[in-house]
């Protein structure tokens, strides 16, 4: 089966399983473990941020950054795709105490008008604004991301307010292949920021919190507390290290398969799409007669596997474990339908 699901499906390499077994380990809730302490400075540093955390999962990623950021009865504004507010449990409110305020933005995107926009005053009746929280690229917004100067204009309204900002960057890699920013350009404007290795960089497990080293003190015990507190998370420290060397510059090749995948299923009769939407390595395109389901169920007997993303709308994701004779299937089934 041809497996385009998601970016998180790849399997480990035997390179990276090599660099894995050679890694040396210690015990991490000791802060012991060489490989985890190199690597949580080195991907800091990328970012211009003070120290990192290497976490379990990005939900927990995620959860932790805004933790440390609020106080209950506090509220996050985000966009209404937002990970955070979609696919993480209503753990803010259950974690944290805080609350999320989702605003509709495009493809997942907000810009600074309607961000200040949405910034409650400081009555004793209203949940208190205290973080903004962007995801780049988004995911439910099918792989849009964001401008530098949309970012920035962000940031102004933050400070201004005094407000923090948080980063869910789970796809940031996507971005960093297509923007005109680099790592620490774009990394420096956050106050907390969550990075995924385990998506498109092939990583079998594997986020990363960063941000002040106070915080990250804050958040280490935090860690520990909502159960992330691991032993010799070197070897999986060394996993997410190799990918980040040798897997990073392949996400150009997935960016263009999506887009020359885009263009087949925009001529064919059963399925429609926007090509302006496809931006990196996700594409949502919708059944035009029948349902999401029953075309899925063709694709499977087809040889290919994608998810369900509204009633009549697919989501295909690239990665790099897709062959090239997969992606010409890919390209001979969309073609004939």
């Amino acid at each position: 089966m041809i497996d385009l699901r998601s970016d998180t499906v790849t399997r480990p390499t035997p390179g990276m399983l090599e660099f894995m077994c050679k890694a040396e380990v210690g015990d991490d809730v000791f802060s012991e473990d060489p490989t985890a302490n190199a690597f949580e400075k080195k991907v800091a540093e990328m970012f211009g941020q003070q120290a990192g955390l290497f976490i379990p999962t990005g939900t927990m990623s995620n959860q932790l950054c805004l933790n440390i950021l609020t106080q209950p009865g506090e509220e996050v504004i985000l966009d209404e795709y937002a990970h955070i507010f979609n696919y993480e449990s209503g753990a803010g409110a259950m974690l944290s105490g805080i609350q999320l305020r989702p605003l509709k933005g495009t493809r997942g995107l907000l810009n600074a008008e309607q961000v200040e926009a949405a910034i409650r005053p400081r009555n004793d009746w209203d949940p208190h604004t205290s973080v903004i929280a962007l995801e780049n690229t988004t995911n439910k917004g099918g792989g849009s991301w964001y401008d530098l100067e949309t970012i920035q204009k962000i940031r102004e309204v933050a400070d201004k307010h005094n407000l923090t900002m948080h980063l869910d960057g789970a796809r940031i890699w996507n971005a960093l292949t297509e923007s005109d920013y680099n790592v620490h350009e774009i990394g420096s404007i956050f106050d907390t920021i969550s990075v995924s290795f385990s998506k498109g960089l092939g990583a079998p497990v594997g986020s990363m919190m960063l941000s002040s080293k106070e915080h990250i003190k804050k958040a280490r015990r935090m860690r520990k507390i909502f159960g992330g507190g691991m032993r010799q998370i070197g070897i999986l420290a060394a996993a997410a290290d190799y990918a980040l060397e040798h897997h990073f510059p392949l996400l150009k090749t997935d960016h263009e398969r999506a887009r020359v995948l885009a263009k087949v299923i925009r001529n064919s009769r059963s399925f429609d799409i926007d090509l302006d939407s496809v931006k990196t390595n996700i594409l949502l395109f919708d059944v035009k007669n029948g349902t999401a389901e029953s075309a899925l169920t063709d694709l499977r007997e087809g040889g290919i596997m994608m998810t369900a993303f509204g009633p009549k709308t697919i989501r295909a994701v690239f990665h790099f474990q897709i062959t090239e004779a997969d992606f010409n299937s890919v390209l001979e089934y969309f073609s004939s339908k």
